[in-house]
């Protein structure tokens, strides 16, 4: 595959599993779970390389540690101008607060446009710092996420304070 530009990845570990970061141009371009719906094939992330990610794994690991709830790592989100909207919309969305699809549709106005902001949602190329876990259904239910319906619910727990702690997780 020809591309102009230059991509490289990383793998680092966290409470859900292995992550993928992709940078591409030296920017963080995904982040994706092990399993993850609309993960792109492994050859399209490029070499290994960890120098690029030194800043996203150092916030990652803040936040995975509850010591930081807003992320400031510069992003690269290639996608549709519709998508671009709603991932720009998600990263609005506060730490342990979930909104509906709705009310994300109604944010980006687009008030009608609910399936296509779950649609868009669910292509969120940078899981976790692009908080697409934080979108659930109209009832309040746990409806789909790219990284499965569990991690999706841990996220939220851990969020809200009320994950676990590892000590009282049976391995």
């Amino acid at each position: 595959m020809h591309t102009d530009h230059e991509r490289v990845h990383t793998v680092a570990d966290s409470p859900y599993g292995p992550l993928t970061l992709v940078a591409t141009d030296g920017t963080l371009s995904g982040l994706y779970m092990e399993n993850q719906r609309h993960r792109p094939p492994q050859e399209r992330f490029g070499d290994r390389d960890d120098a690029p990610f030194a800043e996203a794994l150092r916030q990652l690991d803040a936040y995975f540690a509850g010591d930081l709830t807003v992320f400031d790592v510069p992003l690269r989100l290639d996608g549709t101008p519709f998508q671009r909207r709603v991932w720009d919309a998600l990263l609005e969305i506060p730490y342990g607060v979930t909104l509906t699809y709705g009310q994300l549709a109604e944010r980006i106005g687009a008030p009608t446009a609910s399936r296509a902001v779950g649609l868009a949602n669910g292509k969120n190329p940078v899981s976790i710092i692009v908080p697409c876990h934080r979108v659930i259904g109209s009832s309040g239910s746990l409806t789909g996420y790219g990284g499965g319906l569990d991690r999706k619910r841990r996220l939220l727990d851990f969020e809200r304070g009320t994950a676990p702690v590892a000590e009282d997780l049976l391995f």
